[in-house]
């Protein structure tokens, strides 16, 4: 139903937001349509709380939070590097029967351009400087199909992962071209879902709401907190019901060592019938910039590293180890009662938080600050954390599962994500007891954490070397 200029004034004025229509008589019939559609899609009834609830969060006391938080102990953090084949098999047997009836999915965080990176387009669509030269988007693609190989073989049924995609409005139409043009890296198609996360207004540092031009405001993506939100707004929760899916896996596009729906993680959680979980890193400096799982009067959350004291953040138990170790790496599991809840119960309870931005705002002419004259609301996935019954945390090693993609040089850059992932490929050749003596990059098809290539033992790897997915020498050489 097209939206009546005076119900959306009178929503204006009860807000105190009137000032959007300042330029209301400049603008033609078409784009005052348009400009009406844009306000009555903003949640104007609550606008106010909205900027207030997320406001309250600049004043976060410190002192008061470490009256109240305490570290997950060790004991309850399962390390990845510590368990036995034997217990290995026990957590993988459920993941694959999982995979092989169609109850697992994945969701993909990818609404981030990359701009820090120099480009224009979304982050999937980056490559890292691989010898193949393949994308984070074909690389993940390409996992997925290695997992559900994996499940066929073991259960003998070849079964499905949808694989969801979140974009934002600056990411989702050159997303679906980029893997149509690609055909899916061959996975098929009516196993590919993408939707578009929320937005949300931007404030200047008095609560008004910032126009971008005459005739639209000033928005941003509402974080990657928005997908429980924009699951239940896209109809991908009822989706999740029609497939059966009962288990979720959800990362972030630029961590080129995700290994997307891991069986052992997987299975670890529904083995333990965790309702949601997590996969961390193990802290070694209190300031290594990544947020911390802990619980705060007793629930699970995460807490910003600039947030927990220095000195508390820096205690260490008898084995030298931080206490507040569990660096969280947006690498969860849910199962789908947990998101359902979520959804239904608890997305209005998800704490806003906020940024200090430099907008571009108008007000008769474009202005360009030099400093931030606003403020973007964003909401956390992990803040969902507290809402658990049953948590599980699964330690992961930095060198084989995280290394995030973020700036076009130095740390988190093309450089250490290509370094990293090819070292990785490294230790997989050599355990398999082959050498290299250059860069060999292998097929996710071929391998997804190391098995499957017995046939490489005893050859030695001389100049950079692609192992497609039949094991195959697409590049390069090696000699016995």
């Amino acid at each position: 139903m097209q939206p009546n200029l005076a119900q959306v004034k009178k929503k204006l004025e009860e807000c105190e937001q009137s000032h959007l229509l300042k330029f209301w008589e400049d603008l033609d019939s078409k784009d005052q349509d348009e400009f009406l559609k844009e306000l009555n899609e903003i949640p104007l009834k609550n606008i106010n709380s909205i900027y207030k609830k997320a406001v309250k969060t600049l004043n976060n006391d410190v002192k008061q939070l470490n009256k109240c938080i305490a570290p997950i102990p060790r004991d309850q953090i399962q390390v990845a590097k510590d368990v036995t084949e034997k217990l290995l098999e026990k957590y993988l047997e459920p993941a694959y029967e999982a995979i092989s009836k169609n109850k697992v999915a994945v969701i993909l965080l990818a609404g981030g351009q990359g701009t820090r990176l120099g480009v224009r387009y979304p982050k999937g669509m980056f490559s890292v400087g691989l010898p193949s030269e393949k994308t984070l988007f074909q690389l993940q693609a390409e996992r997925i199909r290695r997992v559900l190989e994996l499940a066929n073989s073991k259960k003998g049924r070849i079964g499905n992962i949808c694989w969801y995609i979140m974009t934002s409005e600056s990411t989702d139409l050159q997303t679906q071209q980029y893997l149509e043009e690609h055909n899916f890296f061959e996975l098929k198609r009516e196993n590919i879902v993408i939707f578009q996360q929320g937005v949300l207004p931007c404030f200047d540092n008095f609560g008004k709401i910032i126009l971008s031009s005459k005739r639209s405001i000033a928005m941003a993506p509402d974080g990657n907190g928005g997908i429980y939100r924009a699951l239940q707004k896209n109809g991908i929760l009822d989706d999740m019901d029609r497939r059966g899916i009962e288990y979720v896996h959800v990362y972030g596009v630029d961590n080129i060592l995700v290994k997307v729906a891991d069986p052992a993680f997987l299975g670890y959680c529904i083995s333990k019938k965790a309702d949601c979980g997590a996969k961390v890193i193990k802290k070694a400096d209190p300031a290594e910039p990544v947020g911390v799982i802990c619980k705060v009067d007793g629930k699970i959350k995460v807490v910003e590293y600039s947030e927990i004291d220095s000195k508390l953040a820096s205690l260490r138990d008898e084995n030298g180890d931080l206490l507040y170790s569990a660096g969280s790496i947006c690498n969860h599991f849910f199962t789908t009662q947990f998101l359902k809840k979520i959804a239904k119960n608890h997305e209005e309870e998800i704490p806003l938080h906020v940024a200090k931005k430099k907008i571009v705002q108008y007000n008769g002419t474009f202005i360009h600050p030099q400093s931030p004259n606003g403020i973007k609301i964003e909401k956390f996935i992990f803040d969902v954390f507290q809402f658990s019954e049953n948590f599980a945390t699964w330690e992961v090693e930095v060198n084989r599962e995280f290394s995030p993609l973020k700036n076009a040089e130095g740390k988190d850059s093309p450089a250490t994500a290509r370094r990293d992932l090819l070292n990785l490929h490294k230790m997989f050749i050599e355990k398999a007891g082959a050498k290299c003596e250059s860069d060999v990059e292998i097929s996710p098809l071929l391998s997804y954490s190391g098995e499957n290539l017995d046939k490489f033992r005893g050859k030695i790897f001389k100049s950079r070397t692609v192992i497609g997915p039949s094991g195959d020498i697409i590049n390069g050489d090696f000699g016995i």
